[in-house]
């Protein structure tokens, strides 16, 4: 496995992946922006890994990745690993950002109008990570059968799994706040906040495991 995961990163990651993970969670900053928008990103990124820009399909990784002394369950363990630290490291600058953004935003307001970020803001950012993560397990649920049952549709699985995604944090992070009775989702406590954090949290990864045993028996049918 860790010959495996070296070559994911050595071989399979492009330094554009690199790039939209670290940069686009700067999109917090924007003024008046909704938070979530800048997770949208690292599903952007997903071609770019598994087709490698001339690194991935297009030099044949998973068939050369089939033909190496490993399990295919193993081959799958590993891509699965590399998104899951992909969306780490985005929600980890997130993490970073937030008390720039935090202050930048105060600052704007008492400078001049009361600066309001659309659905989900600031007091509620736990809960909205919450969403973002069933999110992303639910785009990823999407996107690894699709591409493993044949090894070749990533444009499709990109395409679904994004707007599923989308679909997801648009509903939850920006239109659920204004849903009358449920304006004061926007003030709730940090415990419920972590509360529900912990929830999908758990979600999160029963769903991976889900991913990961999908994807590695389609993968197991494939004939290269």
């Amino acid at each position: 496995m860790k010959a495996l995961l070296y070559k994911e990163f050595k071989l399979a990651m492009h330094p554009l992946c690199y790039l939209l993970i670290l940069v686009f969670p700067l999109m917090m900053l924007i003024p008046s922006y909704p938070l979530a928008i800048s997770f949208i990103y690292v599903l952007v990124a997903y071609p770019l890994l598994f087709l490698g820009a001339n690194k991935g399909q297009q030099s044949n990784d998973l068939l050369f990745s089939v033909l190496l002394p490993v399990r295919k369950k193993d081959i799958v363990m590993a891509r699965v690993i590399t998104v899951l630290l992909m969306q780490a490291m985005t929600i980890a600058m997130s993490l970073i950002i937030y008390p720039i953004a935090l202050y930048s935003s105060y600052t704007a307001s008492q400078a001049a109008e009361e600066i309001v970020v659309p659905g989900l803001g600031f007091n509620s950012y736990v809960l909205l990570l919450a969403f973002v993560i069933i999110g992303f397990a639910v785009a990823d649920l999407i996107f690894f059968p699709l591409y493993y049952r044949n090894g070749k549709s990533i444009v499709l699985g990109t395409l679904l799994a994004t707007l599923v995604f989308v679909a997801i944090i648009a509903v939850t992070t920006i239109i659920l706040p204004y849903i009358p009775g449920l304006e004061g989702i926007n003030n709730l406590n940090l415990g419920i906040q972590f509360g529900a954090l912990a929830g999908a949290l758990i979600i999160y990864f029963l769903l991976h495991w889900a991913v990961y045993k999908a994807s590695s028996n389609l993968l197991e049918k494939v004939n290269f």
